[in-house]
């Protein structure tokens, strides 16, 4: 039996372990330390040959990162070092491992447990890419011991809070993390070694600065920070000015504020060398059908989709669905519920035919497999946005293709922006033939259903918006939008009412006070409203005593549904009656307004009571009282959905121009001849078809019947003998010359259950049974001797 260590053995054998560690740490602190980024950078190809941990290698070797980018050639071995870093890459360059390697080594280095907190925290502007990191985490720091977390928004805020004290690395989204930080207990953040806020641009046109700037607040200044984007902006200038110190500038930007430019390689281009790019210029109510005919027309295809809003995106995708053009759908917006924008994420991946309609919430950092086309229905706002879009397909060196639909209006200005950001796209046109028209689907879907009208008054309201905040007002031109053409095409009646108030500014302000309110606590809101709605009654019930409903709130809210300006009318809460005087009537169709008419007896319907029966008769009888009316006005549609009267005629002028009445008639009775004529003829062949048919059904049951015989007279004759005759030549002659001969009706039928077979009675012959006893052959003999 084996002694059991001694604990002197096991105190020897973790003091032997932690010194092995220790020397590992110091060689690798000096292969960092002689490693130099500008001569040996260039020569490096493999993570083998970075100055990296052998549990990262290990980790990055069984995920199948073998060989390095340009931008993780020139960012890791810089980081590496402890410097802070502002990396601009194109999109699909690998930037997640260029921050996820040198987080994990800054943590081996600093000999981080489980038990020090907090100590890297990864930052990313949507959950999507939140998760899309996290993963790539989980991959290649498999072998290290440190504790890892994901909070997003979405998500259980009570589960995460228990949690998040005791997470080494923290990736998430801004407002999820900022949360936790100012409310989670025991969240401590002096041991943070390293910062990393990826698609730093994005996180701040998202309204997130707030947040950012709470986070920032909570972090100690002596800590490595790494800032990514695909590009560049003065906002994300403003922000490395706050959080880095003194970094180094890697990529394709030409800001020289914070030094020189570590690249080795030289300048990187804005979008991928295998990526083909084209625009084709389509009027506002052709896009739908443009789309369409493409999608139909690439069913074998893996699509990625760009609209401006969420509206857009949902009355597109319903439609669509409907329509089934014979390919799998699927939607993704930021109002969907996590676990629906998570699932829909997996099977858009997963998928190897597929289309999805997105927003911009897609645009940044997800890596889906083996996209080929994106399109983008609508015009990005800028030329970062065009980059970030066009750079889901087409990444690590894959093959890919992107469409941009320009109105006319938007076409010169927006190309203009892409050349001079180094950017150029070929004119693609579309062959008319393939090209076909959903317009009039469209108008039925949105008769039939009230819900999908809706989706459509939102989706055209949503697009004008998207249009009118824009702040190039060189390539968004309001003004020159057909809204009611573009209301025909979306399947509409006509175009809903848009207003728009305090100028471009206004509109400015409001966007990011909505993005702000979008990316708040919910707790905060839920307490400014209590306090909003307390005042309220208050000054109700002491002014008018009357209390607000939340039904009477959620009405105010302007913009939200299409009727709530004519609810408001309806209940006296619009404006005043000055006011409506100065607006449109049309805005006020549903105003009850009180006003003196002139009242002319003369045109006043007769409402006297009835003196006679005949009148009495006459008013009670619906059909005697149309008769003074004229002809009913029911109406009646074409097929190209143009009323006409039920019984119209044609005007004189109209008839005239069809010549003289005698040659009209001639043209009219031969025309009606010749379809007459024509009729004939099918109905002579239908008949034809009918005889025939009815013969050949004839034969088939003669031939049933004859076939039926003949079985029965072949099991008659299974013995093989044929009988002709008695076998008396006499008797036989005589039988054949009887009247009144015994002879058995032929039938080439079988007879039924219920016939007996015809015979003629004969006076020397009887007709006896089988004898089956004594008795019975007694009975036949006194028969026959008395016969």
């Amino acid at each position: 039996m084996a002694k059991k260590p001694s604990r002197n053995a096991k105190k020897d054998h973790r003091r032997s372990s932690r010194q092995k560690d220790e020397e590992k740490l110091v060689e690798l602190q000096k292969r960092i330390d002689e490693f130099d980024p500008k001569t040996d950078g260039a020569s490096v190809k493999l993570f083998s040959d970075l100055p990296l941990s052998s549990e990262t290698l290990q980790g990055l070797k069984e995920a199948s990162f073998v060989q390095l980018t340009d931008i993780q050639r020139q960012t890791i071995p810089i980081t590496l070092k402890g410097e802070d870093v502002m990396g601009t890459a194109r999109t699909g360059s690998g930037k997640t491992l260029a921050f996820l390697i040198p987080t994990i080594e800054a943590l081996i280095r600093a000999k981080i447990t489980e038990f020090d907190g907090l100590a890297a925290l990864i930052i990313s502007p949507t959950r999507e890419l939140a998760v899309q990191i996290f993963e790539v985490l989980t991959k290649i720091g498999k072998y290290n011991s440190f504790s890892a977390g994901l909070v997003t928004g979405g998500k259980d805020v009570k589960f995460e809070k228990e949690r998040v004290s005791k997470m080494n690395i923290l990736v998430g989204t801004p407002g999820r993390i900022s949360q936790h930080l100012n409310e989670a207990v025991g969240m401590e953040t002096s041991n943070l070694q390293i910062l990393v806020l990826d698609e730093a641009d994005r996180c701040l046109d998202m309204g997130f600065k707030r947040q950012i700037d709470s986070i920032l607040g909570h972090l100690p200044p002596t800590r490595q920070t790494l800032l990514f984007s695909a590009t560049q902006s003065e906002s994300v200038s403003d922000l490395a000015r706050l959080s880095l110190t003194t970094p180094k500038r890697i990529g394709n930007t030409s800001d020289d504020r914070f030094g020189p430019s570590e690249s080795a390689t030289g300048e990187i281009s804005a979008t991928p060398s295998t990526l083909e790019q084209y625009y084709i210029t389509v009027p506002l109510d052709d896009k739908l059908n443009t789309l369409w005919s493409f999608i139909k027309s690439h069913l074998k295809s893996k699509i990625l989709v760009f609209f401006s809003s969420s509206k857009q995106v949902q009355y597109c995708y319903e439609t669509f669905r409907t329509l089934q053009p014979g390919i799998s759908l699927l939607k993704l917006y930021g109002r969907h519920k996590q676990t629906s924008r998570m699932e829909t994420t997996f099977k858009f991946s997963q998928a190897q035919h597929a289309c999805l309609f997105a927003t911009d919430i897609v645009a940044r950092g997800l890596d889906f497999p083996a996209i080929d086309w994106v399109i983008q229905v609508d015009c990005p706002e800028d030329s970062a946005t065009y980059v970030h879009r066009v750079g889901r397909c087409a990444r690590f060196g894959r093959k890919g293709k992107s469409m941009l639909m320009l109105l006319p209006s938007e076409e010169e200005a927006m190309l203009k922006k892409l050349e001079s950001n180094n950017i150029s796209a070929k004119k693609m046109n579309i062959k008319q033939k393939v090209k076909k028209s959903i317009k009039p689907q469209l108008q039925s879907l949105c008769f039939q259903d009230p819900i999908m009208k809706n989706l459509g008054q939102r989706a055209f309201i949503s697009y004008f918006r998207s249009v009118y905040v824009q702040k190039d007002k060189e390539v968004f031109k309001l003004d020159e939008l057909p809204s009611e053409k573009f209301a025909e095409s979306l399947g509409l009646p006509g175009a809903p009412k848009i207003k728009f108030k305090g100028g471009a500014a206004a509109a400015e302000a409001l966007s990011a006070a909505g993005k702000e309110k979008k990316n708040a606590s919910r707790q905060l809101l839920q307490l400014e409203a209590a306090n909003e709605d307390g005042e309220h009654t208050t000054e109700d019930a002491q002014g008018n005593g009357k209390v607000r409903t939340k039904y009477d709130r959620m009405f105010e809210r302007q913009n939200q549904t299409v009727l709530s300006k004519e609810y408001l009318n309806l209940t006296g809460n619009a404006k005043t009656e000055a006011d409506a005087n100065k607006s449109d009537s049309d805005d006020d169709f549903m105003s009850i307004k009180r006003k003196d008419h002139v009242l002319i007896e003369e045109e006043l319907p007769d409402l006297s009571i009835p003196v006679s029966k005949r009148q009495a008769k006459k008013a009670l009888s619906k059909k005697l009282s149309v008769t003074n009316k004229g002809n009913p006005t029911k109406l009646k549609f074409d097929e190209d959905g143009v009323a006409h009267a039920l019984y119209e005629l044609e005007d004189e002028e109209d008839f005239q121009k069809g010549g003289d009445a005698l040659t009209q008639k001639e043209n009219y009775v031969t025309k009606e001849s010749s379809a007459m004529n024509k009729a004939d003829e099918a109905d002579k062949e239908t008949a034809r078809e009918k005889r025939q048919e009815k013969k050949r059904k004839r034969k088939e049951a003669e031939k049933r019947a004859k076939e039926e015989d003949s079985s029965d007279y072949g099991d008659e004759a299974e013995g093989g003998v044929a009988y002709l005759g008695t076998g008396d030549v006499d008797l036989d002659r005589d039988m054949e010359s009887s009247d009144e001969e015994e002879v058995e009706v032929p039938s080439t039928k079988k007879p039924k259950w219920f016939e007996t077979s015809k015979k003629v009675s004969r006076k020397d012959v009887v007709e006896i049974e089988d004898p089956q006893s004594l008795e019975d052959l007694e009975a036949l003999t006194q028969r026959l001797l008395e016969g």
